[in-house]
């Protein structure tokens, strides 16, 4: 069979999506790659016969570049004529199932990281991204959530053909655990004390992943001790270090940007913050989980689906410097209580690991193929 997986960025599918299509191809179906390189596919992708297509798909709607992304996308579905389009993130969704509305021999496949309009969202996250879901999931052979909201939602309200829910993108729990780090040493390798308490961020420098939250509550207990770290890039960066200046813990907010040993720096660390306004899930959290740490997190969108107040760490709402702020020093001042709830995650997490996720995966496509566009 031939397969399409499209996304708006390169780097979702190096992020995410590697296993999956792996699977793919070891099973014997040809996959090709359409999306608007930011950075190179992985090679372990391309040396297995994958295509890449580089089409300049831009994040914002407005962007006229996403109607030319649209045509050359239409263009390659019917030059190639593959038989499934799997894809990602909404700007790519769009212009996937705009193209193949009127295709009857190809099955739209759309995995949702998570829906703009939720429990709690903006009202102008409803106004303008709910009409559109709604719409387009007509043309949606199979609709997939990764989290209960937009599952329980979807079911109800869409029209897409199939709605199913995988529980995330699947996290490969058996590697994180096999992660075997000297705390002491990899905290001299970042300049950390070793009597430090060290909170840790992972996420892009944006707004919605809401650092300054966490800044704040730093400020506001007066530690020197306390130690933040955001591993991460993005367009807030200046703000955050000019924020963390101007609250005095500039010198215990460290930004380390990009990082490839998350798992490592998990080790190093004491806690996981995860103040997010809106997550589709989170995998940040569940790998600090998998790798045996409390979490603090908001009490929104995919992130109640594993995050329980009081048993894997603590919920506020996002905005709440002074919840977060209790949250932290509670767990600074209980080490038995950062270890029980730590072994406890390593448990919970498990219901969001890779097998998991693809065994779930498979039968989403064969769902796809059983029930080909039209019936």
């Amino acid at each position: 069979m031939k397969i399409l997986y499209v996304s708006t960025l390169s780097n979702t599918i190096n992020a995410f999506m590697i296993p999956h299509i792996k699977l793919l191809l070891e099973q014997g179906h040809h996959v090709d790659i359409a999306c608007n390189i930011d950075r190179d596919i992985s090679p372990i992708l391309t040396d297995r016969g994958c295509e890449i297509f580089d089409i300049k798909f831009q994040r914002s709607p407005k962007s006229k570049h996403n109607y030319v992304a649209y045509k050359k996308l239409k263009g390659l579905i019917q030059d190639k004529q593959y038989e499934v389009i799997h894809t990602h993130t909404p700007v790519a969704s769009i212009c996937v199932r705009l193209a193949c509305r009127n295709m009857n021999n190809v099955r739209v496949m759309y995995t949702a990281h998570g829906f703009h309009f939720f429990k709690g969202a903006p009202l102008k996250n409803w106004l303008l991204y709910y009409p559109i879901e709604y719409w387009f999931s007509r043309y949606t052979d199979v609709l997939i959530t990764i989290n209960k909201e937009d599952y329980y939602r979807a079911k109800r309200v869409f029209k897409a053909k199939s709605v199913e829910y995988i529980p995330g993108v699947g996290l490969d729990t058996k590697k994180i655990r096999l992660v075997n780090v000297d705390k002491w040493i990899k905290r001299s390798e970042l300049d950390i004390e070793e009597s430090s308490f060290v909170i840790l961020s992972v996420g892009e420098l944006n707004k919605n992943k809401n650092h300054e939250t966490i800044i704040k509550a730093v400020a506001r207990l007066n530690n020197p001790n306390i130690v933040y770290i955001i591993c991460g890039q993005g367009p807030l960066e200046s703000y955050l270090r000019n924020l963390s200046k101007k609250l005095r813990v500039d010198k215990q907010v460290l930004l380390l940007g990009y990082r490839e040993d998350i798992a490592d720096i998990c080790k190093a660390a004491d806690v996981f913050a995860f103040p997010s306004r809106r997550e589709g899930l989170g995998m940040a959290a569940l790998e600090a989980m998998a790798s045996g740490l409390p979490i603090i997190t908001s009490n929104v969108h995919g992130i109640v689906d594993y995050s329980i107040d009081g048993k894997t760490g603590y919920c506020c709402r996002p905005l709440d410097v002074i919840g977060f702020a209790k949250a932290i020093e509670k767990l600074k001042n209980n080490e038995s209580l950062r270890n029980k709830m730590g072994r406890k995650n390593t448990d919970l997490v498990e219901k969001f690991n890779l097998d998991s996720s693809l065994i779930n995966l498979q039968y989403a496509y064969q769902i796809a193929i059983d029930n080909p566009k039209g019936s």
